[in-house]
């Protein structure tokens, strides 16, 4: 059965053909910082925050800024965790996701095994997801313990989301890796949406509005970003990449007009 978040997720992509989530790693930022990114985030339409990331924090920092967060907005609190420690028992919801190429059992269904209890638990709401780390990976890839798929090798990111389909996950994530030089190429994610039949998050490299805008036109149906959001303007940079969206949206055919 759905839970309340991913239900909410679902619809929000119906209405509007395509969201943005901004992701805020717990290491760059302190609670007041990210609660102020929440806040812009909110206020230009962004659909959800994750919280999470490839570094490494605290359980203690972790729910210290989900905590402000949470107090700050009203949209749901997704975890986006690399590890075990990536779990707060205050978030809405967590990416139960398998790292599908991680060359480490550990990051496939190690971890899983391990967390699973915990989330039960805090009442976390598991929405379950197939991740892929593709091109240059980033920290993520390091962390991960990922072979990375080169972005020249679209047929291999359309297996592996095949794969994570027919495992029954709900969701596909193609993550390019925080402040990677390049986000993940239109020409993978059009292949990716062609093929599998899930909702499609991107992440990785994207910085401007017309590259939010390629993407979602491209097939994506959640744009993450992360880097871009890390700076003295986070309002604006919010608003350009949710300009982007609602462009890529238009271009798809898709209303986002409300």
């Amino acid at each position: 059965m759905l839970g309340k978040t991913e239900r909410y997720l679902l619809t929000s992509i119906r209405e509007k053909g395509a969201i943005f989530i901004p992701l805020i790693d717990p290491e760059d930022v302190d609670a007041e910082s990210a609660s102020l990114i929440a806040k812009e985030g909110e206020r230009a339409g962004a659909s959800a925050i994750m919280v999470g990331g490839s570094t490494l924090v605290s359980p203690e920092s972790l729910d210290k800024i989900v905590k402000s967060i949470k107090e700050s907005v009203k949209i749901p609190v997704i975890l986006f965790p690399n590890n075990i420690t990536g779990i707060s028992r205050y978030a809405d919801a967590i990416w139960f996701m398998s790292l599908l190429n991680s060359a480490d059992p550990y990051f496939i269904i190690g971890v899983q095994v391990l967390a699973a209890p915990l989330i039960r638990k805090f009442h976390i709401e598991p929405i379950p997801l197939g991740y892929l780390i593709l091109g240059e990976g980033g920290a993520a890839a390091v962390i991960g313990k990922a072979c990375p798929i080169p972005y020249e090798k679209s047929s291999l990111a359309v297996a592996h989301a095949l794969a994570a389909q027919f495992l029954g996950m709900r969701f596909i994530y193609l993550e390019g890796g925080s402040g990677v030089s390049k986000p993940v190429p239109s020409k993978t994610i059009r292949m990716v949406k062609s093929v599998v039949n899930l909702p499609l998050l991107v992440g990785g490299g994207i910085r401007t509005g017309s590259q939010a805008k390629e993407i979602v036109y491209a097939g994506a149906d959640i744009v993450v970003v992360s880097t871009a959001l890390e700076q003295s303007d986070p309002k604006r940079k919010i608003l350009e990449i949710m300009e982007g969206i609602k462009e890529g949206a238009a271009d798809r055919g898709i209303d986002q007009s409300d």
